[in-house]
């Protein structure tokens, strides 16, 4: 995973926002980032985040793009006899959080023209994103991204066609014999 931290401070960090000149601005890009977690690591985090001070608005960006995060639950379970819970994957094509001088965190993702993807604003600089080759695409050729792009497309398009045909198959079953199970 790529993780690229950058937090400007001073006169030059005004074009951010009028407040980055005093506190900073932040701006984090996590990319190809993949994590399996338990849901007990989620819900004990509570009392590390809680405080009694309220702490400095920093404005921040922090942009994920291709990212997976799979959460397992590890409580106890209620039947022994259970398979147990299906692990839940998170999965982030292209995200951008954005914390302005209010304080509010603002969750944006991107506009989708034509078959490419491109982000709604400015995207991290060009020396970070470019610091190391994305996961998936070692050893392809930049021209054949974009061909591979609109088959991955043509390909999801099929298979949703087929879930709807699926679907309505069952249905008609299900009119004639309300008990059927697949």
């Amino acid at each position: 995973p790529e993780v690229c931290l950058r937090l400007e401070v001073g006169p030059n960090a005004a074009v951010h926002s009028p407040l980055a000149v005093q506190n900073g601005f932040l701006h984090m890009l996590v990319h190809s980032y993949t994590a399996e977690l338990f849901m007990s690591f989620l819900t004990n985090l509570g009392p590390f985040l809680e405080d009694e001070i309220i702490p400095e608005v920093i404005p921040m960006e922090i942009e994920v793009v291709d990212a997976k995060i799979t959460l397992k639950d590890d409580s106890p379970q209620v039947y022994p006899t259970s398979p147990g819970p299906v692990p839940i994957t998170l999965a982030v094509d292209h995200v951008i959080v954005k914390r302005r001088d209010d304080g509010v965190f603002y969750l944006t993702g991107q506009q989708r023209r034509g078959n490419l993807f491109f982000p709604q604003e400015q995207k991290a600089p060009a020396e970070c994103v470019l610091a190391a080759p994305a996961a998936g695409t070692h050893g392809l050729q930049l021209k054949e991204v974009p061909e591979l792009q609109r088959e991955l497309q043509t390909m999801k398009i099929a298979l949703a066609e087929a879930n709807m045909d699926k679907a309505r198959l069952l249905q008609e079953i299900r009119k004639y014999n309300p008990l059927f199970q697949l």
